[in-house]
């Protein structure tokens, strides 16, 4: 499998993992909330707030798609690198808020770093394609 092909997947497989979650999020934000990682959760009209988390990461997620989906990898590569900063604040909130260290670590450290992995690899990928590419000389011009 080429490192494109390789790429292309992973970032596919984020786009849907976290269009899904943060899906999930906006549709059924009490019981999905629970596997966030956070000790408690708010209740009544606090609830807003969790959609407001699914929002964000559907958002996320369509950021990645639209760039993937129009071939502009090079800025694809830089989004993941940003947006990992969203999965490493998740597992920053869980770890300051006392909530579960296997979730904060498994789920939100491990999602960054295979972000970071993966848009470190599309920024190397794009940067040898430019590298390879010929460089357009103009003519010189004459009087």
């Amino acid at each position: 499998m080429s490192l494109k092909k390789f790429n292309t997947a992973l970032a596919a497989a984020f786009i849907l993992f976290i269009l899904w979650f943060g899906t999930e999020f906006i549709l059924s934000p009490e019981t999905t909330a629970p596997g966030f990682g956070l000790p408690s959760w708010p209740s009544g009209d606090g609830d807003g707030f969790l959609v407001i988390k699914g929002i964000r990461d559907v958002v996320l997620a369509l950021v990645l798609g639209v760039l993937l989906v129009t071939g502009h990898r090079r800025a694809l590569g830089w989004a993941l690198l940003v947006e990992a900063f969203a999965a490493y604040g998740d597992m920053t909130t869980v770890l300051v808020h006392h909530g579960s260290v296997a979730v904060a670590l498994g789920v939100h450290c491990l999602t960054a770093t295979l972000m970071v992995v993966n848009g470190l690899l599309i920024l190397r990928e794009t940067g040898k394609a430019a590298a390879a590419a010929p460089v357009a000389h103009p003519a010189p011009q004459t009087a």
